[in-house]
């Protein structure tokens, strides 16, 4: 057990860069294509989740000085907001671990050729989407049994959301073969955002008002494009938070550099993703019929290329800050949370197709959600860490997963219902 825990954290540490690689090279082989082709594609993969990698990490930095800015208002905050990684990192301790990876890997497969299912998810990294329920359901009600079953009926679940939403996903992004297989945000923001649209759809006025890049680029044309939009959206923040000038121009720059950089990363993955989805079908469609398809499931990263989604990031990224001073009894800063706000709008523009107006409100009310949440299941999110051996120096902690992840969300609730 103790080999299989190790081999399990060597895989996780390797990071999704280093991963993806390999694992698109074995699923390449395993689908026929011949081994340069399917190196290539992996390589690159990897090239392209490296450059996003690098993109979103611009995009934290350029915001940093807006983030600090904020946090000086404030004060009195006793719990500490660690970050998806080091929450994802905790939950790989549990003793069930080593299990949930193959266990994860075979249900998907079992979905695959027994029930026909279209998804298969190769977003390893991401598992930690399903890991950290069971590791609070086993910190909760102290048995690794429930932990593992937790952890890999979720991951069932992802593989069935992520193929419902793959005609949208494909048809929005331009994605083809592949679906979001990321479970806290396809089982969350993607439903949250359909009824919000829903309800737009019924106020006369707004139903019809629809502001997108396109029609900014359209009615300003040179001044609507990306870059010029994302400029003028960092020069205003900075402005905003009474930075000095050269602050400020370099605020602009940056979210100007990550709108242009992120689309152009998204389309070097996808170089390496197309050859194996078409590798893919045609493997599925021998082996089980002509009617077969296999989606690839991939991180929701794959969405940020829409460049709507990274102007509505910069947007909500002085907006979730201030929840720290709305929400009533907030005792954290959300500093951890902010690195999740660009994935957090993907599924809101999708359901909104791309209307900014409906895209923000969206998002806004997720961060909204996710900052409550996180806030008032503090107790439970410190069981988890406590459990899983994070030195907490007798303190408090939380994380932005114990608000847009429905699984912690459901087990805390039961846990206060049934003690």
């Amino acid at each position: 057990m103790d080999m299989l825990l190790k081999a399990a954290q060597t895989l996780i540490n390797m990071g999704a860069v280093s991963l993806l690689p390999i694992m698109i090279l074995v699923l390449g082989l395993i689908f026929r294509m011949k081994f340069g082709a399917a190196l290539k594609a992996g390589l690159f993969v990897g090239i392209g989740f490296q450059g996003l990698s690098l993109a979103v990490s611009l995009l934290t930095t350029t915001i940093q000085p807006i983030s600090e800015y904020y946090q000086k208002l404030g004060s009195g905050f006793t719990t500490v907001d660690l970050g998806f990684a080091a929450t994802g990192g905790a939950a790989w301790t549990v003793p069930f671990a080593p299990l949930a990876v193959p266990l994860i890997v075979l249900a998907n497969f079992i979905l695959i050729f027994v029930f026909k299912r279209k998804v298969l998810n190769v977003d390893i990294w991401n598992y930690i989407h399903f890991l950290i329920p069971g590791a609070l359901a086993y910190a909760l009600f102290g048995s690794a049994a429930i932990g593992l079953a937790v952890t890999v009926g979720l991951s069932i679940i992802s593989v069935l959301v992520a193929e419902v939403i793959a005609p949208k996903w494909q048809d929005f992004f331009g994605l083809e073969g592949t679906t979001c297989s990321t479970f806290s945000f396809i089982t969350f923001m993607y439903p949250l955002s359909w009824l919000v649209n829903k309800i737009f759809d019924k106020i006369p006025g707004l139903k019809d008002a629809d502001i997108s890049m396109d029609w900014l680029e359209s009615k300003l044309g040179v001044f609507g494009e990306s870059c010029f939009v994302g400029f003028i959206v960092g020069v205003f923040l900075g402005i905003l938070t009474k930075q000095p000038v050269e602050n400020i121009l370099g605020i602009g720059m940056g979210i100007a550099s990550v709108l242009i950089l992120i689309p152009r990363m998204v389309s070097i993955m996808m170089e390496g993703i197309t050859p194996i989805g078409n590798a893919a079908s045609k493997f599925m469609k021998k082996h089980l019929g002509e009617d077969a398809e296999l989606w690839i499931g991939m991180d929701v990263a794959l969405g940020l290329g829409d460049p709507a989604c990274v102007t509505c990031t910069a947007i909500c990224i002085p907006i979730t800050i201030a929840l720290a001073f709305i929400i009533p009894n907030m005792t954290y800063f959300p500093i951890g949370l902010l690195t999740i706000v660009c994935y957090t709008t993907v599924f809101c523009v999708m359901a909104s197709n791309g209307n900014l107006i409906r895209s923000l409100v969206c998002s806004i009310l997720c961060m909204f959600i996710i900052a409550f949440c996180a806030n008032q299941f503090v107790p439970e999110a410190t069981a988890m860490f406590s459990v899983t051996g994070l030195d907490l120096k007798g303190g408090l902690a939380t994380d932005g997963f114990f608000g847009f992840d429905l699984g912690n969300v459901f087990i805390c609730l039961l846990h206060r219902l049934i003690g």
